[in-house]
C-alpha cells in the first residue's frame, strides 16, 4: 500500500490499511516534519471524532509524539475538527493530527494534520508528509512512550477545548436574536457536535429540540453527512411540528452544516452561502472578498456583484478558502459541499458557526430561509445546481483525458463562453449555465457539476455533460 493525502488528509478503511502500524507510521511522519521545520518546541494536539477506535488511535498517536519529545495536547473526548483549529491558534501549537473520516460511512477513519496556521495542510505540507511516511512503510521507525511516563514528564496533558470555543462562538453569534425565533430543531448526527449545539442555545434561553445526540460509531446506519438524503428522518420532523421554525444538522466531525426550513424543505448548501454572504454584508456591514470553489455555485458572484465584492475562485479543497481567511482576504468562503468560515474565525470549515450564522439570520430578517432566497432571487436572478458521479468503464477511462484536452465548442447548442481549468474543467456557457468535470483521483468516476437558470435548463446542461462523458 501507499500512504497518500487526499483534500483533507489520509483516509482508510478500519482494519484494511487503517491500522495500527499505519497510524503509527504516519505520525511518526508528522513528528519529523514538525521537528524539521523547527517547531518541536511548541507542542501539537491530538483529537478524534466519534467514530469506532477514535480515542484509542489518538493515544497510539500520542505515544508516538511524546516519544519524539513532543508536548501533546490530549483531547479528552471527541471533538469538532473547528473546535481543534481554534485551539490551534489560541495555544499557538506547532498543529494538530485530527483522526476523524468527517462525513464518511462508519468504517472509515482518517489522519488530518493542520499547521500552525489552523487550515488544513496544503500541498507541499502534505506531499512532505506523504513522502516520509512512504519510506518509513513496513519498518519501526518510531519510538513510543508509554502515556504515564509522557504525563510525568511534562509531555502530556489533557485539554478539552469546548469551553474556550464556546466562548469565542458567542462574540462572534446574536444568540440573544437567536433566543427569540422560537423551537430550533438539533441534529448532531451522533457526531463531535453533541453539546456544542445545543449548549449555548440553551444557555440563550432558546427552546430545543435535540435528535440523534449520542455516541455511535454507526451513525445510525448512514454516512455522517447532513445531505438531504441522509437525514429523512431529520427533516420529517421538522416538517410535521409546526412549532419548529428552523432545523440545524452536522456532520460527524462537524466542519459542515445541513439547513432545514420550517415547513421540512432541505436548503442547499449552495444557497446558504450566498445568502449569508448578502447579510453579512448588507446587516452586518463586513468588508473584504468572497471565496468559492471551482465547484460552488455563481449565485455567490451574483450576490457578490450587488454589493461590489471580489470573488476568488479556488481548487477543490477548504484548505486553499482557510489560506484566504488566515490573510484577512475574505468576508466568507465556502464550498457546495457544505464547508464555510466567516472572517475573523478559524481558517476551517466549521459547520457550527454555519448553524447558528444561519439560526441568527432568520431571527434577525424575521423570514424563512426560502422567503429569503425568494427575495434574493428577485434581485439577483434564479441559480439551480446538481451534481452527479459518472462511473467510467475502462474504455472510456483511457480515453476522457483525451476528450478533455479536445473540448467541444458547444453543449445543446449553446456555446462555450470559456473554458477554466482552475480544479477540473469547468466550461461556462453563453446563457449564464455551465458545467464542472471532475476526474476522481482514486477510482474511476468523472464527478459532473451543473448550474443554469432553471430546473429544466439544467436538466438539458446535465444530459450535454452526461453524453459527452459516455459517448
Amino acid at each position: 500500500m501507499r500512504i497518500a493525502f487526499g483534500t483533507s488528509g489520509w483516509r482508510g478503511i478500519l482494519c484494511e490499511d487503517f491500522v495500527f502500524e499505519n497510524i503509527k507510521v504516519v505520525t511518526q511522519a508528522i513528528a519529523d516534519h514538525i521537528v524539521a521545520g523547527g517547531d518541536k518546541g511548541k507542542g501539537i494536539i491530538v483529537g478524534y471524532d466519534s467514530r469506532f477506535m477514535g480515542e484509542r488511535f489518538a493515544k497510539e498517536s500520542a505515544r508516538v509524539l511524546t516519544g519524539a519529545g513532543i508536548k501533546t495536547y490530549f483531547c479528552t473526548r471527541d471533538t469538532p475538527t473547528p473546535a481543534i483549529a481554534f485551539e490551534i491558534l489560541r495555544r499557538s501549537t506547532a498543529g494538530a493530527v485530527n483522526f476523524t473520516a468527517s462525513h464518511n460511512p462508519p468504517e472509515y477513519n482518517g489522519i488530518k494534520f493542520s499547521p500552525s496556521w489552523g487550515g488544513p495542510a496544503l500541498p507541499e505540507t502534505t506531499l512532505d508528509i506523504e513522502r516520509r511516511a512512504n519510506e518509513m512503510l513496513g519498518e519501526i521507525c518510531y519510538r513510543e512512550r508509554r502515556l504515564d511516563d509522557a504525563v510525568r514528564d511534562g509531555l502530556l496533558e489533557e485539554i478539552d477545548p469546548r469551553g474556550p470555543y464556546l466562548k469565542d462562538l458567542a462574540g462572534k453569534v446574536d444568540f440573544e436574536a437567536i433566543a427569540g425565533l422560537g423551537t430550533i430543531a438539533l441534529n448532531p448526527l451522533y457526531g463531535t457536535a453533541r453539546g456544542y449545539l445545543e449548549e449555548p442555545l440553551l444557555a440563550c434561553g432558546a427552546d430545543v429540540k435535540l435528535v440523534n445526540a449520542h455516541r455511535d460509531p454507526y451513525f445510525g446506519g448512514f454516512p455522517p453527512e447532513p445531505a438531504e438524503k441522509y437525514i429523512k428522518d431529520f427533516i420529517s420532523l421538522v416538517k410535521g411540528d409546526p412549532a419548529i421554525r428552523l432545523g440545524l444538522a452536522t456532520d460527524g466531525d462537524a466542519d459542515r452544516f445541513g439547513i432545514v426550513d420550517e415547513d421540512g424543505t432541505y436548503i442547499e448548501p449552495n444557497y446558504i452561502i450566498a445568502l449569508l454572504l448578502d447579510y453579512l454584508v448588507r446587516v452586518r456591514n463586513m468588508t473584504g472578498g468572497v471565496a468559492r470553489s471551482v465547484a460552488t455555485s455563481h449565485f455567490v458572484d451574483a450576490v457578490a456583484r450587488k454589493h461590489g465584492v471580489e470573488v476568488i475562485e479556488t481548487p477543490v479543497g477548504f484548505k486553499y478558502i482557510g489560506e484566504l481567511i488566515s490573510q484577512d482576504r475574505i468576508i466568507i468562503g465556502g464550498e457546495e459541499s457544505a464547508g464555510l468560515t466567516i472572517k475573523g474565525h478559524v481558517p476551517e470549515k466549521d459547520g457550527i458557526l454555519a448553524c447558528f450564522l444561519v439560526a441568527e439570520m432568520v431571527a434577525r430578517e424575521k423570514m424563512p430561509v426560502k422567503a429569503l432566497l425568494e427575495r434574493l432571487y428577485s434581485q439577483v436572478g434564479r441559480f439551480v445546481t446538481r451534481r452527479e458521479n459518472i462511473t467510467l468503464s475502462p474504455a472510456l477511462e483511457e480515453t476522457f483525458p483525451g476528450k478533455l484536452a479536445n473540448p467541444p465548442l458547444d453543449f445543446h447548442g449553446v456555446r462555450v463562453k470559456n473554458l477554466v481549468t482552475v480544479d477540473g474543467c469547468k466550461f461556462i456557457l453563453e446563457d449564464g449555465s455551465w458545467l464542472l468535470f471532475r476526474k476522481s483521483g482514486t477510482e474511476p468516476v468523472v464527478r459532473l457539476y451543473g448550474e443554469a437558470s432553471g430546473p429544466e435548463r439544467l436538466s438539458a446542461v446535465m444530459e450535454a455533460g452526461r453524453e459527452f462523458i459516455l459517448s
